[in-house]
């Protein structure tokens, strides 16, 4: 399990694009052998560009790009042309992420929507032609302004998720008693199928006042990812979790192929989701002796820590916060 493909972090240097200078040139053909000054502007340097992209949900494109380096914009030309502008380097970003000055660390911005797109640094203006500098007193003006340099900075991205902890299992599978019992969320609870019809989110307290956010996500069903039920709507949220807790009842028939089926629904939705860390609770834990668990934990094949928990006992839910906080951290 790829753990380190969901980057929610990045740091990065960005260069924008130095300014073209502007042009000393006058104009001449052959009837006018000195004409006045037409020297055109430098062109603008290249910005460096954040946009919007709903498809992302990790920073991890960025990960290696260590440096971002715009275009130079070119010298401005005789006849009043303006030189043409640097490239821009524009970058997609998910939605939700936070851009920050490294040494300061000042907030300048979030990208929230679809196709949104802010300028991170800004590239050097262009200098002004030698037309400019004429006047009745200087007729012939031959010089023009440089162009402006680009910048140089470090910046941070930071992706800010809908939830630290996302709770994945079938309906009906504790989730929502478990939100309940460990945070002051009070999601809508009955004994049938599909009771949470959109995420809740609960502030869980830890240790010396520490605390994580924890997501109450839908209950999914087998084909989910083909929209069976309302599995669509259901599975786009556990995009935006840093650790997915899954719970399967500990009176299941098989608790490794529910486990397998909840996991092939994240894969067939969208594979980057096996990349985030996991871990499996088997919920009801007031159910089962001591030798019953010992029996469970023979026969189950899963790839990721397994806790035994029960919401109504109140049985193992500190050895499950402690579990989810190192995990997180």
């Amino acid at each position: 399990m790829a753990d380190n493909n969901f980057v929610d972090y990045v740091k990065i240097c960005c260069r924008s694009g130095a300014g073209g200078a502007g042009s000393v040139h006058f104009f001449r053909d052959n009837k006018n052998a000195r004409g006045g000054p037409d020297g055109g502007d430098g062109g603008r340097g290249g910005h460096i560009i954040l946009k919007g992209n709903k498809q992302l949900w990790t920073l991890l494109p960025l990960k290696y790009r260590k440096h971002v380096i715009a275009g130079n914009g070119q010298p401005g030309r005789g006849s009043n042309k303006t030189g043409s502008q640097g490239e821009d380097i524009v970058l997609d970003v998910p939605l939700g992420t936070v851009a920050k000055d490294f040494e300061t660390g000042e907030t300048h911005f979030e990208i929230t929507e679809e196709g949104e797109t802010v300028i991170l640094v800004s590239g050097g203006k262009g200098g002004l032609g030698n037309t400019h500098f004429k006047s009745s007193t200087r007729q012939t003006p031959r010089y023009a302004q440089p162009g402006i340099p680009g910048k140089e900075e470090w910046k941070i991205l930071e992706l800010r998720v809908l939830a630290d902890v996302g709770l994945v299992g079938f309906p009906n599978a504790g989730k929502s008693t478990l939100l309940s019992v460990l945070s002051a969320a009070k999601p809508k609870i009955a004994n049938y199928a599909f009771t949470t019809l959109t995420p809740n989110l609960g502030i869980v307290s830890y240790r010396e006042n520490r605390s994580f956010i924890m997501a109450d996500i839908p209950g999914i069903i087998e084909n989910a990812h083909e929209g069976k039920g309302l599995g669509i709507r259901f599975l786009k949220h556990i995009e935006r979790n840093s650790l997915l807790l899954f719970m399967i009842a500990a009176d299941d028939e098989n608790i490794s192929n529910s486990y397998e089926v909840l996991l092939n629904e994240l894969k067939m939705y969208n594979p980057e989701l096996l990349d985030k860390p996991r871990l499996l609770a088997i919920t009801k834990e007031d159910l089962l002796d001591d030798e019953l668990k010992e029996m469970l934990l023979s026969e189950i094949k899963v790839d990721v820590p397994i806790l035994f928990i029960s919401s109504v006992a109140q049985t193992g839910l500190q050895e499950l916060k402690d579990k989810v906080w190192s995990m997180l951290n």
